[in-house]
């Protein structure tokens, strides 16, 4: 098996998902190009030897349908030998993408190819390309469907974060933001989205509110409370009777914000980066995914850690740094309590609950930026990982190089 090799990572900023946002005028078509472009001219790429572009993408309906990456890749002005594929493992598609890269490369299928994804939620709204599980009864009750949100109240239900500890989350993972905004630390990887005539439209991530105080948080009200007193909180109930009420403790302020934006990651293998003159960044040591309990749901970053590090003959401590998506605050905590990791090593630089969670994309910009991180902190190794919808999680260990 060859090695697999990252040489870049790009995002966009993301923008707010609504009317309102900076980035609610551009399309998916144009997120996912102007990464492309940036990766292309960064690196005075020869797309010609770019084998494939995989692109997470969760809702692949309307205008963000029809094979994304493709078109994508048509409209960035890459050879058209450059073939391109649309991936969906929910809330991971963006890391699944990346991994499949990886996998290509490892198996010599590909000598290059770019993982990431993209996900303009103000114009194709979450969820609206339907799908069974939700509102098929012969899937629905059998494995005792609820929404997310429950999910993440029944997490800290059952291993004990409170409301005081969500909110703390929360408020720490807007200052690290911030703070990060303000050092610099990720203008290695952002580039700018632009307009038609080349004014730059975002540059920044739209929703970091470095101001965040548990007293502002106070004020919010939960967002789940009443869709479980629709019967969802009974139906979780019935899947961990040892739970006797749900706390609702999540509201908009510690839980992931609707967002526009794209990722790509540029992954080969020695010997093409060597053809090309390019220096890689980091070594991919591998990657998992795990199917979880898809009642509670979102369990599954810890599970796949555990594969993961067992495959590579690793601890959790022997991770220099984490990235886990802040789908929720208490995905976080308890992947945290679980296995036994300090806050200092976990999202350094601050989370989706600070800086949105374009769905099919976020896979790809939390890699990018562990990669930046490792870089900047003078670190060798890190996991990046995520929760997924319906039971699942997906991981990658990197290595600097």
């Amino acid at each position: 098996m060859a090695e697999a090799y990252i040489y870049d990572a790009v995002r966009t900023p993301r923008g707010k998902g609504k009317s309102t946002g900076s980035l609610h005028e551009i399309t998916s078509l144009q997120l996912a190009t102007q990464a492309l472009k940036a990766i292309k001219e960064r690196n005075n790429l020869d797309t010609s030897k770019v084998d494939d572009v995989i692109m997470g993408c969760v809702t692949p309906i309307g205008e963000q349908g029809s094979d994304i990456a493709r078109i994508a890749v048509l409209n960035a002005d890459y050879s058209e030998t450059t073939a391109g594929v649309q991936v969906d493992r929910f809330c991971a598609s963006g890391l699944e993408a990346c991994n499949i890269a990886a996998a290509k490369v490892m198996t010599g299928e590909a000598d290059m190819a770019i993982g990431g994804g993209v996900e303009a939620m103000s114009r194709v709204p979450m969820g609206s390309n339907g799908g069974a599980w939700a509102s098929n009864p012969e899937i629905a009750m059998k494995s005792y469907f609820a929404p997310q949100g429950i999910g993440a109240d029944l997490i800290a239900t059952k291993y004990g974060f409170s409301r005081d500890d969500v909110d703390a989350y929360a408020v720490e993972s807007q200052k690290r933001a911030a703070q990060a905004w303000k050092e610099g630390r990720f203008k290695k990887s952002v580039v700018a989205v632009k307009d038609q005539l080349g004014v730059t439209i975002l540059g920044h991530d739209e929703t970091v509110r470095g101001d965040t105080t548990m007293q502002t948080l106070a004020a919010l009200n939960p967002s789940f409370e009443q869709m479980g007193q629709m019967a969802f909180d009974d139906v979780v109930k019935q899947r961990y009777p040892e739970v006797e009420k749900i706390n609702h403790v999540h509201h908009a302020g510690n839980s992931s914000g609707i967002v526009d934006g794209a990722s790509a990651v540029l992954i080969g293998s020695k010997e093409m980066g060597d053809a090309l003159g390019l220096k890689p960044r980091a070594r991919i040591k591998g990657f998992a995914s795990i199917g979880s309990e898809p009642s509670i749901m979102l369990t599954g970053p810890s599970l796949v850690t555990i594969k993961l590090l067992k495959k590579l003959g690793m601890d959790p401590k022997d991770i220099d740094l984490y990235e886990l998506n802040e789908a929720f605050a208490s995905v976080v905590l308890r992947m945290m309590q679980h296995l036994d990791i300090p806050h200092e090593k976990m999202n350094v630089n601050g989370g989706a609950i600070a800086m949105g969670h374009p769905l099919g994309a976020t896979g790809g910009m939390i890699l990018g930026t562990m990669l930046d991180e490792l870089e900047r902190s003078d670190k060798e190794t890190g996991l990046i990982t995520l929760c997924v919808g319906a039971g699942m999680g997906t991981a990658t260990v990197i290595e600097r190089v």
